[in-house]
């Protein structure tokens, strides 16, 4: 649940920035290739276990809530489905669907990747509740 309306947390959600991964406390790299009405395309760069892995992601938008994200990625590959709904005035429902395939040995499992995907959209979330109550 996010205190904000749908319009303004779409927007927020889908302007992508090149530091945003900052906002969970990151050192991702990202680099925005594209940004258009349509679609954003950006390549982010890390280190896992002191190796450097990098990944492309297009995101397709499709307004007034949700948003299809592909990830082609050296150490996975992702398709996500974002889906936001009004539960009110300033109550948005954000539903978030992940398929994932791992390329890499000892991946993580379903729960782990579930944990810290929820952990960094409470972060996320956080943020965009600040800027909310900053706009107002």
């Amino acid at each position: 649940m996010i205190n904000a309306p749908l319009k303004f947390v779409y927007n927020w959600c889908v302007d992508f920035r090149e530091d945003d991964p900052k906002i969970w406390g990151s050192k991702t790299k990202r680099i925005i290739l594209q940004k258009t009405k349509q679609r954003v395309v950006y390549m982010s760069t890390s280190r896992r276990r002191g190796k450097a892995s990098s990944a492309v992601r297009i995101v397709t938008l499709k307004p007034p809530n949700a948003w299809h994200l592909d990830l082609a990625g050296q150490e996975n590959d992702e398709i996500g489905y974002y889906h936001l709904m009004s539960l009110g005035p300033i109550k948005t429902k954000l539903e978030i669907t992940f398929k994932t395939k791992y390329k890499i040995a000892n991946a993580p499992t379903k729960e782990k990747d579930t944990k810290q995907t929820n952990e960094i959209w409470d972060k996320y979330i956080a943020a965009l509740e600040r800027d909310y109550t900053r706009s107002r």
